[in-house]
């Protein structure tokens, strides 16, 4: 299957990429810039230039391909300029872009996210228009698929997720945070094991499928905040609520995000078995403070 990968060079993305090779699909990789070009055709996928803004570029890259896994987000916008609604909106123009390019083609379009319904707090998040957009492709003869990715995804590719962010505020602050009892839980995967999910979804999920990546179902926020306070020498401790914002700074809306999420239904269906090292022991592995 030819299979056009957004996001090709990032942290996903340079998993994803290898695991479609290694088993026989042929990959175009999106690059914004030379240097992620230069990443993707390591890789030994084709290169495709391009970026979310340009609408037309994504319509014409999706009609070339058989599927599209669409693995970029603005992460710089939202994280560090604090613009997640621009970055959320940003999203949802690619995704109606290529909507757009795929409607009527039967052909496969993979997406991040989940739909939620309800009281749940996730359903007003700025990205749940997205998951909306995606689930309504099949309505347009598209193959659509969501995947709901966890808050921690781990590796040695890992630079700029929860876990590098957590372990950059405790180097800065001199001790290891958590906001009141630090029981609230983030779901955590592997990347390796998040990319063979991303290789079974395209091969076997059905059309409208959501799927959960969660190798870990919830992984408490002390329990992470105490190893990376250990690996460091800084103490773990309880930083008060009102004082989170000055604490964590733009980190602050994430880390009392308590989202606990089973995969069980995922593993059924796809045959999905997580095989890589859970979140505690990566971080024990040494490579998170390694370098510094």
């Amino acid at each position: 299957m030819r299979v056009l990968v957004t996001g090709a060079s990032g942290h996903i993305g340079s998993a994803v990429v290898p695991e479609l090779l290694g088993a026989g699909h042929e990959v175009v990789g999106l690059a914004r810039s030379e240097t992620a070009a230069a990443a993707v055709g390591a890789m030994g996928a084709e290169v495709r230039r391009g970026d979310l803004e340009d609408l037309d570029g994504l319509r014409a890259a999706a009609a070339d391909a058989d599927a599209v896994i669409h693995l970029a987000f603005d992460h710089h916008r939202m994280m560090l300029a604090g613009d997640f609604a621009g970055a959320a909106a940003l999203d949802l123009a690619a995704v109606r872009a290529f909507g757009d390019a795929l409607a009527g083609t039967g052909k496969t379009f993979i997406g991040i996210g989940m739909v939620r319904e309800g009281d749940d707090p996730f359903s007003a998040s700025p990205r749940a228009a997205t998951g909306r957009v995606v689930v309504e492709l099949a309505e347009r003869d598209v193959r659509s698929v969501l995947v709901a990715v966890p808050q921690v995804v781990h590796s040695r590719r890992d630079r700029q997720g929860f876990v590098p962010t957590l372990i950059a505020i405790a180097r800065g602050t001199g001790v290891s945070g958590y906001v009141g009892e630090g029981a609230n839980r983030w779901p955590a995967v592997h990347t390796l094991d998040l990319a063979v999910l991303y290789r079974l979804a395209l091969e076997k999920a059905p059309a409208g499928s959501q799927l959960h990546a969660a190798a870990e179902e919830g992984v408490p926020v002390r329990e992470i905040a105490e190893v990376i306070g250990r690996h460091l020498g800084v103490p773990a401790v309880s930083v008060p609520a009102e004082q989170a914002a000055d604490h964590f700074k733009f980190f602050a809306p994430f880390i009392t995000f308590d989202n606990p999420t089973s995969s069980a239904g995922t593993r059924e269906l796809l045959g999905w078995q997580p095989a890589r090292p859970g979140l505690i022991a990566d971080l024990d592995e040494g490579h998170y403070f390694a370098g510094e």
